[in-house]
């Protein structure tokens, strides 16, 4: 009896670490069969984002295009698009647009909204005037002759304008559209104390 004792003793070891890896190994299989059930919920989720992205990739805007572009009228683009692609939509500028101009007031990176108009400016018209504007919001009405659109007008207009710069005058350009004045403090191209200065001299049509 004593020399079995003494025989187990000699192998306690390798009985240990005998239970030890089966334990581990039961822990191991444990593991493997939950593991399932976490790809499952992570593909679930998955799922649900690619659905969310395809309804956004659906929807669409309505904007109108008009002047000098190659056919004008109403297309339906995608709710993501640049000025650019509504131009590419209509043809591309047409042999009498001023392409000065629409180089000057048009920001081909400006993200179109729905109901927008888009006028193209043709030669012989001025960024100023009512024929010739410019500007990516659906905003109507009529101002004086005294304001100045800041959907339309040129750096040199705005440059007229009290506290605006010519940095400044280059924010402005480059933030358009504008669907309100307000949107030049919202957007943090001017602050409150100039916006104050030139509220009463400007329009966002």
């Amino acid at each position: 009896m004593e020399e079995s004792l003494d025989k187990l003793k000699s192998y306690w070891l390798p009985i240990l670490l005998t239970v030890g890896g089966l334990a581990f190994l039961g822990y191991g299989l444990y593991t493997m069969h939950e593991k399932p059930k976490e790809d499952i919920l992570f593909n679930a989720a998955k799922d649900d984002t690619v659905d969310e992205r395809a309804a956004q990739a659906k929807k669409q805007i309505t904007v109108d295009i008009e002047g000098g572009v190659m056919k004008p009228g109403v297309y339906k683009l995608s709710f993501d698009s640049l000025l650019k692609d509504g131009l590419i939509a209509a043809g591309g500028l047409s042999a009498n647009a001023d392409r000065q101009l629409v180089a000057k007031n048009l920001n081909m990176a400006s993200k179109l909204i729905d109901g927008a108009k888009v006028y193209v400016p043709l030669q012989g018209e001025s960024a100023g005037s009512e024929s010739s504007a410019t500007g990516l919001n659906s905003s109507t009405g009529s101002s004086s002759t005294s304001q100045i659109n800041i959907n339309t007008a040129t750096e040199k207009d705005l440059d007229s304008l009290p506290g605006i710069g010519v940095v400044t005058s280059g924010k402005i350009i480059a933030g358009r559209p504008y669907a309100s004045i307000d949107e030049l403090v919202k957007k943090k191209i001017v602050g409150q104390k100039v916006f104050d200065q030139i509220k009463a001299t400007i329009v966002a049509q």
